[in-house]
């Protein structure tokens, strides 16, 4: 399935549909970085698309998931998108979902893993004052029914990226950590550098980075989508989650209104793998070469089942969706 984005590039996916008869529940994968539908990037394979649709589609629900810009069969640079620019696009996804006639355009929920999960906060956020710029106005843009929030930060991004930073510095060797000071002082002026761009790619240590993405994603706030949501959440983050503070699980189910899930879990790193080992990315290579945690995909599976399975037909929305 190819949704086109506003700007018309066309986003290559795949809709997963279960068997039977539609039209089905259905719900939006949204992953994080320069992925593609499957959720891998050139370096890191979390190879989280393909087990989750077929959880999904084992529980009635169907799953659309695309290549971001620049990756797999969609045109372009993930370098120039922005962080608004993917949530535009993500959006423009939830549209082309709610569209097709084999999906319940008044039953579609938005799973996201770490920055999707933000994405995803914005797309639930339903009331006008409170949404994040670059997403359609409420009345455009489908009622989200559902929202699972994996390893998704309650905070300012840039508050995230630096606790990011501290979790990854506590793990290093100790002959690594004893230029700390040093690596701090140049990631400092690297960053206010990068803050300080006006381009969508800017230069730093001589390596092209997205800054455009940065400067948004460092100012966005998560915590006003979370106060918008009136969707129920399911939010899950490994205790060993190096990138993305546990503790926010708290704020989450401080923040959103309605029906809130939270599970801190035991062993479960940002790869949605379990590792019993003391948290590192240098176990990442090993990581991704495992399954995602099937526990994992069961419970969203089972939640999100409940979840639109007993959400009541829009009849007006089956007429808008059903073959002419």
């Amino acid at each position: 399935m190819t949704v086109i984005a506003d700007d018309a590039v066309p986003l290559a996916g795949t809709l997963t549909l279960p068997d039977g008869p539609g039209p089905h529940p259905a719900a939006l994968l949204h992953g994080s970085g320069p992925l593609d539908r499957d959720g891998d990037t050139a370096k890191l394979r979390m190879g989280l698309g393909a087990p989750l649709a077929a959880a999904l589609a084992s529980a009635g629900i169907a799953v659309l998931r695309y290549d971001r810009r620049g990756c797999g069969d969609t045109p372009g640079d993930w370098r120039t998108a922005g962080f608004t620019g993917n949530r535009r696009d993500a959006a423009a996804a939830v549209r082309a979902l709610a569209a097709h006639p084999d999906i319940r355009a008044d039953a579609i929920a938005v799973i996201g893993h770490s920055e999707g999960a933000v994405h995803a906060m914005s797309l639930g956020a339903r009331t006008p004052e409170e949404q994040s710029p670059g997403t359609q106005p409420p009345d455009e843009q489908p009622e989200i029914k559902a929202l699972v929030l994996l390893a998704g930060f309650a905070r300012v991004g840039e508050d995230a990226f630096r606790w990011q930073g501290r979790s990854i510095a506590r793990t290093l060797p100790a002959p690594a950590r004893l230029l700390l000071p040093a690596l701090r002082a140049l990631a400092e002026r690297q960053l206010t550098r990068v803050k300080n761009t006006t381009t969508d790619v800017a230069r730093v240590l001589g390596v092209p980075v997205n800054a455009r993405w940065m400067r948004e994603m460092l100012r966005h706030d998560s915590r006003t989508d979370l106060a918008a949501i009136r969707a129920p959440v399911l939010a899950v983050t490994g205790d060993k989650d190096l990138q993305v503070n546990p503790a926010d699980l708290d704020e989450i189910r401080r923040l959103v209104p309605g029906e809130t899930e939270v599970h801190r879990v035991r062993d479960l790193t940002h790869l949605l793998r379990r590792d019993a080992g003391k948290p590192s990315m240098r176990s990442y290579g090993r990581l991704q070469r495992e399954p995602v945690d099937p526990d994992l995909l069961a419970q969203v599976a089972d939640w999100l089942g409940r979840q639109l399975h007993n959400t009541p037909r829009d009849t007006d929305a089956a007429q808008r969706t059903a073959p002419s």
